[in-house]
């Protein structure tokens, strides 16, 4: 039972999955994209709080919460993953994650993340030297004391799993057309391709939203054949993340808007 809690509300797995989701049955090489820069005109929120529940079958087994908040041109974001009720006493978790990106050009400038799940403790940091072409990674076991560092390289300019989501958001969202964009993910980068499927209404806790249903796909990741993420943004200028759903060989879960705050 353990894999199986601890993916359901691990935000490492989902907040990945949103911009990796499953391969593709393409084995050749593509080259990899570049990031382009944010739509003009878009406008990223001086401060925003996005709470969701998160339900896996037919119960809320859990809570998520990102924290936007811009400083100069930079768009800091935080996310939060807790388990509650009989999930939280059979195997809790409470997960922190942390980026940020420039809004003038969509760069990551770095993301971490601090994983408590079960017994488990890993805090992980990952920065980008673009003018050097690498990646570093440092992940210390909080538990056994134990850590390691790892570098890889990376073109001019990526996002990473967390901004990926909020990125994404900044870019033309055309029902029948894709967006492609590197992401930096376990020491590698990935082409991943948003395709816009179609508009939907959906019905939150928050409210009911005029949507745009997005698939994130990549041929290659860390949840390459596991499974399908979808992401319903806002169909207006502010494309606000309102339902993200992933289903997985083991379920499905979702996590649905509860509130929105300018704080």
């Amino acid at each position: 039972m353990k894999p199986l809690y601890s993916a359901i509300l691990s935000a490492t797995l989902l907040l990945s999955a949103c911009a990796v989701a499953q391969s593709t049955s393409q084995t050749q090489y593509t080259p990899i994209p570049t990031l382009q820069a944010p739509a003009p005109g878009y406008v990223f929120p001086q401060r925003q709080t996005l709470s969701f529940d998160v339900d896996w079958r037919v119960f809320t087994a859990g809570t998520a919460v990102f924290h936007l908040e811009q400083q100069g041109t930079e768009q800091k974001i935080t996310a939060t993953a807790d388990t509650v009720g009989g999930t939280n006493m059979l195997f809790p978790v409470i997960d922190k994650f942390q980026a940020a990106f420039d809004t003038h050009t969509g760069c990551s400038n770095g993301f971490s993340k601090q994983l408590q799940e079960g017994p488990r403790k890993v805090n992980s940091d990952l920065t980008f030297n673009y003018q050097a072409g690498k990646q570093t990674q440092f992940e210390k076991n909080m538990v056994k004391g134990t850590s390691k560092t790892l570098t890889a390289s990376i073109p001019a300019c990526v996002t990473d799993s967390l901004s990926a989501i909020f990125y994404a958001a900044s870019q033309p969202l055309v029902v029948g057309q894709e967006v492609r964009f590197p992401l930096a993910d376990s020491m590698r980068t990935v082409t991943v391709v948003m395709k816009v499927e179609a508009k939907e209404e959906i019905k939150t806790p928050a409210g009911t939203f005029q949507t745009i249903r997005v698939q994130p796909t990549a041929a290659e990741g860390i949840v390459k054949n596991r499974g399908n993420i979808w992401i319903w943004y806002t169909d207006d200028a502010r494309h606000i993340p309102v339902q993200i759903r992933a289903r997985l060989f083991w379920g499905t879960i979702t996590f649905h808007l509860k509130s929105v705050e300018s704080k």
